[in-house]
């Protein structure tokens, strides 16, 4: 079993294509684990804190990825493999434009092999490789060690019982058809900054809202779909403009084409206004990607001092270095004018004031024009009252909620005038109200219905 451990340690430094995965700090401590086995002068005080580091940082990892099996090695690593990025998973998500190479793939599958018998390694065999070279002081102590599960149970990738790189061919598969690193473990992006560093964060639970969700707004979504759906197959498309008022499901419809066409290589990366002048390190980093992606800004509005929308120009109309072919831009409005006008500066064009620009009417239109550089305005308005109560109506009948019709349409409209005007979003958060409010009474009332609203 010592000579085992010891081979195995040698195995894994010879890992080349998957080396990426030597940096993971469960499988760097795994390596020390072995490491110290195999160190005669190692003390058996040093041993059981390697154990127990390993133990605690996979437990640990486990929860943070919410991996079904908590403390399983061979779920963890298999994870780690299918989402950790390397040069194998680079080549292989370009795998339409370039050929795999065949010692890649031979690489993998040797590598693969190697990983497997890391991950069949288990604790009693560590902990009897240790005993053999360092005899049995403190056997007890060791002996009482935690265990770690060996076998991968999440999803089944690598099936248990066979050679893990019996599954080489379907691991290529899967990055051909997910993407790489990040961008197949996630779908949405929020664009961060951290000091001077900016960094895309995978977003675990974006908002699960679909398209069949909504009601209403059937043109202005069938517009919206249409162009993303242009754009993912790889023809002309436009970047989109969606104006209008709130509450209008402007910024959920954005949402929703995520969860719609993620399994057509859709990706989304939100940007703060704040943070527009990093588009160019957003673009150097997705550019070669063989996804396609919507950078999305919700809200967008510049006050008459910010210069930051030229970043935003930039990336609409191009710039020295060439927009890639994969993204558009996507941005939400309330305001149609994306740029605040004052009084003061039409009176510019006429002021004999010293301090007062001269040419106030190129400035001035170069604020006006920002919106009309996307390609295409969607414009969503807020609904009239019969198109409002036909919103709440739907959701009534969608969610099952028993209740006559006229209450139901006088309770919305006193909804509406308590609350936020007339929207989609008003209609959905009066549904929500009304269902709890008839849950909580039948619940009290021994399962009585109740029609009526106070």
């Amino acid at each position: 079993m010592l000579n085992r451990l010891k081979k195995l340690a040698v195995k894994l430094e010879s890992i080349a294509v998957l080396r990426d995965l030597m940096k993971d700090q469960v499988i760097c401590r795994f390596i020390r684990l072995l490491e110290t086995v195999g160190d005669e002068k190692a003390s058996y005080k040093e041993f059981v804190r390697c154990y127990s580091e390993f133990v605690h940082c996979l437990a640990e990892n486990c929860l943070m990825l919410r991996l079904p099996e908590t403390g399983s090695f061979g779920d963890y690593l298999a994870h780690a493999v299918m989402y950790c990025e390397t040069p194998i998973s680079q080549v292989a998500e370009q795998a339409d434009s370039v050929r795999f190479p065949a010692w890649m793939a031979q690489a993998l599958r040797k590598e693969l092999d190697i990983l497997g018998e890391m991950v069949n390694l288990s604790p009693r065999d560590i902990k009897s490789g240790w005993l053999k070279n360092h005899g049995h002081d403190a056997g007890e102590i060791i002996d009482n060690l935690p265990e770690w599960d060996i076998s991968p149970k999440a999803g089944g990738f690598f099936e248990p019982g066979k050679p893990w790189g019996d599954s080489a061919n379907r691991l290529i598969e899967f990055y051909r058809q997910w993407g790489s690193g990040s961008f197949a473990r996630y779908k949405g992006f929020i664009w961060e900054r951290s000091g001077d560093q900016g960094i895309l964060r995978g977003v675990d639970d974006p908002d699960p809202v679909r398209l069949s969700d909504f009601i209403g707004y059937e043109q202005q979504r069938n517009e919206i779909i249409d162009n993303t759906l242009r754009f993912l197959k790889g023809y002309p498309a436009n970047n989109l403009l969606l104006y209008g008022d709130r509450g209008t499901g402007k910024s959920s419809t954005v949402k929703a084409l995520l969860n719609e066409y993620h399994a057509l290589g859709l990706r989304i990366i939100e940007v703060s206004k704040e943070l527009m002048p990093d588009f160019n390190q957003i673009l150097r980093i997705i550019r070669n990607r063989p996804q396609k992606f919507i950078i999305f800004i919700d809200d967008l509005s510049f006050s008459d001092d910010e210069s930051t929308y030229t970043a935003l120009k930039a990336v609409l109309e191009g710039s020295l270095e060439s927009k890639p072919g994969n993204i558009l831009v996507y941005a939400t409005t309330n305001r149609r004018h994306l740029v605040r006008e004052r009084f003061s500066d039409r009176a510019g064009l006429m002021s004999d004031q010293a301090d007062d620009e001269i040419h106030a009417a190129d400035t001035m239109e170069e604020k006006l024009s920002l919106a009309d550089r996307f390609g295409m305005t969607i414009t969503f308005t807020a609904p009239d009252q019969e198109e409002y109560l036909g919103i709440v109506e739907a959701l009534a009948q969608k969610r099952g909620i028993r209740i006559e019709k006229d209450v139901l349409r006088k309770k919305a409209v006193q909804w509406e005038m308590l609350y936020n005007g007339r929207s989609p979003r008003t209609a959905l958060q009066f549904i929500n109200w009304l269902e709890g409010y008839q849950k909580m009474k039948n619940e009290s009332s021994g399962g009585q219905d109740y029609g009526q609203v106070r």
